[in-house]
């Protein structure tokens, strides 16, 4: 297909969350103090992970790639909203706009194949303790993260190059605060059947089926659990769970619902909502809700406290 100026055009409008100034403005302090507090989260955990020994465990490895992950996510299209926050016209190139998909999409379906790997390593722990570290062998941590990251990277190179390669007939108006794949698809001039296909295969790779496993974890997980008969020993295993699947159940509904109904008529702000929770919000709250609901990363923290401070006396 030829590229020119009436099927094509070199960059794209965001009309963004709103057009007044004193909303983009707390807008824009709102989703500043996020982003630092995500940075920080995260942050904070890669370097306890990798500080204390004790947190060399496939638990930790498995939450250290999440953490990562989700700094990158955010840092993939946050930014460049506070930066639109403070302008009046919020332009993207073609070129940036391609790239922000890419990366967004990447990483967004490498978090949820990689919760399906952390939902794996709970069912190891509570059903098969014994042989646990055995199981989840050094090798097999780094197989599950690879192919975590190998799924997002392909996913994302197929539905990024169908999405762009998309003629928009000289409109270039995207009703969305980023560079998203159903804002895009909605801007094309012609037949999107194959994207909606793409769309619809791409979900249940990186979310029907990653879902599905993680639910079969659980069942197994739960069933194991009712046979404990120690009512706190019922309950210390499933604390140790329950983190985990705090953070699967945010992560995958409202993508679900999205993204498997894309010829569906949802209003745009229903995108915007669901493109936010996460980038913006999920990658801030994962690392308050492991750490808060986790006995070794709270003690991991006060080690560091402690040896931060007897060093500099």
């Amino acid at each position: 297909m030829r590229r020119d100026n009436v099927s094509w055009v070199s960059e794209f409008i965001l009309m963004g969350l709103s057009d007044d100034a004193r909303t983009q403005a707390g807008l824009f302090v709102l989703f500043g103090a996020t982003y630092l507090l995500t940075l920080l989260g995260n942050g904070l955990i890669l370097l306890l992970i990798w500080l204390d020994t004790r947190l060399h465990l496939p638990m930790y490895f498995f939450l250290g790639h999440l953490a990562f992950v989700d700094i990158c996510y955010t840092s993939s299209g946050v930014p460049q909203m506070l930066t639109h926050f403070l302008l009046g016209k919020k332009t993207i190139s073609f070129a940036r706009c391609g790239t922000q998909l890419f990366f967004s999409l990447a990483l967004g379906g490498t978090e949820f194949v990689l919760l399906s790997a952390m939902a794996y390593d709970r069912y190891v722990a509570v059903c098969d303790p014994l042989r646990y570290m055995a199981v989840m062998s050094p090798r097999l941590c780094v197989a599950l993260a690879g192919v975590s990251w190998l799924v997002g990277l392909a996913n994302s190179s197929v539905e990024t190059a169908v999405t762009m390669h998309l003629p928009t007939c000289g409109h270039n108006v995207l009703n969305h605060v980023a560079c998203e794949t159903l804002a895009l698809v909605r801007l094309a001039c012609v037949d999107v059947t194959l994207n909606q296909v793409v769309i619809v295969v791409s979900s249940v790779v990186v979310l029907l089926l990653p879902c599905c496993l993680v639910c079969l974890s659980y069942v197994h997980i739960v069933t194991t659990i009712m046979k404990i008969h120690s009512t706190q020993g019922c309950r210390k295993t499933f604390e140790t769970c329950t983190s985990h699947l705090t953070v699967v159940s945010m992560s995958y509904g409202m993508a679900l619902f999205t993204y498997l109904h894309p010829h569906s008529r949802a209003s745009a702000e229903q995108d915007k909502v669901v493109v936010l929770f996460h980038a913006v919000v999920t990658p801030m709250l994962n690392p308050l809700i492991y750490s808060l609901r986790n006995k070794d990363v709270k003690a991991a923290a006060k080690w560091v406290l402690m040896w931060s401070s007897e060093s500099k006396h």
